[in-house]
This record gives C-alpha cells, structure tokens and sequence, in this order.
C-alpha cells in the first residue's frame, strides 16, 4: 500500500521540533516534505514543492486556482494558523481538495497582545521610549486602560476572548459584528451598537475582522474621522482593513491619539513616516507567535490531516459531522 505523501510549506513549522516531532510520530517520515531551506513558496515555486504530494499543511502562502489546477494529487490542505485569506475556498472545493482548519486557536495569544498595545499608547510608551533614546528624560502624562470604552470590531473567537479580559479592567465594551452574540452579550455586559456608534464613543478601538470584500478598508477616511482625537486605534487582525494613510496623516495631524499595527496592506510596511512616529505603534504581525498559540496552530493544522472537510463548510464553522471524522 502506498503511504501519503505530506508537504510542509510553512518555515515556521518546519524549524519547530516540537511540531516536526509530533507530525513524523504520526507519519512516516520519509514521507513527510518540510521546508528545510526556508525557502519563500509562491507561483511555480510553490506548485514545484507540492507537487506529487496528497496532503499539504501550509501558512501564509496564496493558494489560488492556478495552483490547484497543476496539483491533481493534492486532496487535503490543512491550515496552520487561523486565517484563510490565502485560500481560494471556491477553487479548493471545484477541484475536490478537502480543508482541514481549526478557528480561534491564538486566540488568547492575539488578545493579550491587543491589551499590551492598548496599555502602551495610552500611557504613551511608545514616545517616552523614543525620547530616551534620543537623550531625553521627560515624565509623560498617559491615561490608564481601566474604566474606558473599548470598541470591538468583529466579536467573534478573538473579540469575545478580548471581552473576557478587558472585564478584569473594568471597561465598558462595545461590539460591532455582522452577527449577534445575545447570551454572550448579557453575560460579559458587552454593548452590540452601530459602527459609527462605536466609534464616536471608543477610547480604544480595535479590530477582529477577516478581510474579504466586505471588510476591507472597513476603516476607511470617512470613517476613521468618526473617532475621537483621544482615542486610540489597533489592528491585529488583517492587513488592507483600514486605510494606513488616512491613519498617519491623523497621527501626524493630532486628530488620532495613537495607533498600533501587528499587520499591514503590505508586509513589511514600507513607510518610514508612518512607522516612525512618536504616537504609532507596530509590530511584525506578532499576535498569533506566542509559544503556546505556536503549539496550538501546529497542533491543529497536524489534526486537519486526517480531519477535514467541505472548505465552505469548514470555513463557516460547520456542524462536526461535515468533517471527515
């Protein structure tokens, strides 16, 4: 009997013993392709590497119909981390390739990280730092996150993980989602209002969106200047969300008090005015690289390969007997 053959496209994976040990106790290893150069996959390249293999765990790389086409042995693809942006779920389920994927699991990850950025433009570490790197030593006058408004944008694994710990600090919490969480809601307190409510009345507003068509530059110029110039903005979730020029140009102008980026439209960013104001804050899409969500993603793109299913239906958090289990 012939065994299955898996790729790896994922470096991260790749390098990770952990993970690399917990996949060959599960499959053979001679049947297991990793990215041991640590090689960029995309195009032709990426169709080279996976070619001749049935099952492939992969990240950050576009899987679109191009590559499906020139891939008639590949029949499950297993997502590791939680967006599928990157993913042509439409050709995936045309040519009979299955999905493996497991939502929310960095949740905790992504979330503390939006309350240390939080934390830190309020209390304006980011131009303190600057300043004694500078030579400067000057106390700065911040506010603290406790007992401010909070606006979430999308309310759904990381949001409401995020309205779990934002309680601790006593926050009021609003909630922007295209679906609604009424149990959720009265249990945590949490405010479902209109988006340009939220962000009228948010001290801190923070993103938790995929991006499609409907989301992107959910956060547009109209819709940025809605927020008050005290607030503060993060987006940890997806690049091309909101409109990066309208944020510097506010940054610049005083009109937005501070933002944080973990993700950009381009990655890395390529605008030093943005990147280097006193009041921005990014980071290189970090949210999810916690060692503990690291294991979880891994975990779970090794349990996609042998559970999967309908990519639609994977996608939009189908019933478990979709899945191939």
């Amino acid at each position: 009997m012939n065994n299955t053959r898996i790729a790896v496209t994922s470096r991260s994976f790749s390098k990770h013993p952990v993970l690399r040990a917990e996949l060959e106790a599960r499959y053979p290893a001679a049947d297991i392709t990793f990215n041991d150069r640590g090689q960029s996959l995309a195009g032709s390249d990426l169709i080279d590497y996976l070619q001749g293999h049935e099952k492939a765990i992969t990240a950050l790389e576009i899987l679109n119909a191009k590559v499906f086409s020139a891939l008639p042995k590949l029949k499950v693809v297993s997502k590791y981390g939680v967006g599928l942006d990157m993913l042509d779920l439409d050709a995936m389920k045309a040519h009979g390739v299955q999905l493996g994927w497991k939502g929310g699991v960095n949740r905790r990850s992504v979330s503390e990280l939006v309350i240390a950025s939080a934390i830190s433009l309020l209390r304006r570490v980011p131009a303190a730092h600057l300043e004694i790197l500078d030579g400067g030593w000057r106390q700065h006058k911040g506010a603290e996150l406790s007992g401010r408004t909070v606006g979430i944008i999308g309310c759904g694994r990381v949001g409401k993980d995020l309205a779990v710990l934002l309680k601790a600090f006593g926050c009021r919490i609003l909630a922007n989602d295209i679906s609604h969480y009424p149990d959720f809601y009265a249990e945590y307190d949490v405010r479902p209002v209109t988006l340009g409510a939220l962000l009228g009345d948010s001290d801190v507003v923070t993103l938790h969106t995929p991006l499609d068509a409907s989301t992107r530059n959910i956060l547009s110029a109209e819709r940025l200047a809605l927020m008050r110039p005290s607030a503060v903005l993060i987006n940890a979730a997806r690049g091309g969300l909101v409109d990066e020029t309208a944020v510097k140009m506010m940054l610049k102008d005083r009109q937005l008090a501070g933002a944080a980026f973990d993700v950009f439209e381009m990655e890395p960013p390529q605008d030093p005015d943005l990147l280097n104001l006193p009041n921005f804050l990014p980071t290189p899409h970090i949210g999810g690289s916690s060692e503990e969500a690291i294991l979880a993603m891994g975990r779970a793109a090794i349990d996609g390969l042998q559970y999967y299913g309908d990519p639609k239906m994977v996608a939009g958090a189908a019933a478990p007997d979709c899945l191939n289990i």
